[in-house]
């Protein structure tokens, strides 16, 4: 059975980031990437409180600046990149 709607999607970021949070903590890394809403936002939050490294797709490389300006705008983010500097930011945080 799925479970219930999470910021209006199902599945959600949201649970995602949150689960990453509570059992992974300051050992996780997280990105959020353009897309519509603001899914993520809050959990990227708690993921940032709980100690992990979290960063956001720039405003420039996105179709959509949607959930990373929602995940910034909710102070969950330590840095703003372009897409193709993403990933070597994670393996360098990891």
């Amino acid at each position: 059975k799925d479970g219930p709607l999470v910021s209006r999607h199902r599945p959600s970021v949201d649970v995602l980031f949150r689960s990453t949070a509570r059992y992974a903590g300051k050992n996780a890394v997280a990105a959020i990437l353009t897309g519509m809403g603001d899914d993520g936002a809050e959990g990227m939050k708690e993921l940032f409180d709980a100690g992990g490294w979290t960063c956001a797709q720039d405003e420039a490389s996105s179709v959509v600046y949607g959930m990373p300006k929602e995940a910034v705008r909710h102070g969950g983010v330590h840095r703003q990149l372009s897409l193709n500097k993403i990933a070597g930011a994670l393996l360098h945080a990891s």
